[in-house]
């Protein structure tokens, strides 16, 4: 009997001991992730883009699911005029995180630089319908004047 008590004991620390290594994981994952977002971020606002385009990959490479690092390096990517890995990045947002109105945004952007009105249209039509739906009427008039604007300019 005693000896059962010692095993089930002997259980439960290794089960506890298992919850503990896994918390100073990813308190340790989040941390590092924490800290190389941060210097992504402050070396985008000193202009050092392929300084925080290196930072922003790290992030990817340690959590590759961060939507706002990955409009963060899209954004950091455009101004190094790599404008075709910037659109890859706002599309694998739009492509995990199809109500994100920011990668249509941002994504319509490049499309208009590109001279792509009818795709840019798209996008910001989508963006302003996803603004209605989460309840955003703001935004919405906002893109709506954008889209009349590049409306104007398709048709005449």
């Amino acid at each position: 009997m005693v000896e059962g008590f010692q095993q089930s004991d002997i259980f439960a620390i290794a089960i506890v001991s298992s919850g503990v290594i896994l918390l100073i994981y990813f308190a340790w994952k989040t941390l590092i992730t924490s800290n190389f977002y941060q210097k992504g971020v402050n070396l985008y606002q000193q202009e050092d883009f392929s300084g925080a385009e290196a930072a922003f990959r790290r992030v990817i490479s340690i959590n590759s699911t961060n939507d706002v690092v990955h409009l963060l390096l899209g954004d950091t990517l455009m101004r190094q005029n790599k404008v075709e890995e910037a659109v890859q990045q706002f599309q694998e947002v739009i492509r995990r995180a199809p109500k994100k109105v920011d990668a249509y945004l941002r994504l319509a952007n490049i499309l208009m630089q590109q001279d792509k009105k009818v795709e840019a249209l798209s996008n910001l039509q989508t963006a302003k319908d996803l603004s209605l739906a989460q309840r955003n009427p703001k935004q919405a008039e906002q893109i709506d004047k954008i889209l009349q604007k590049i409306g104007d300019r398709v048709v005449g």
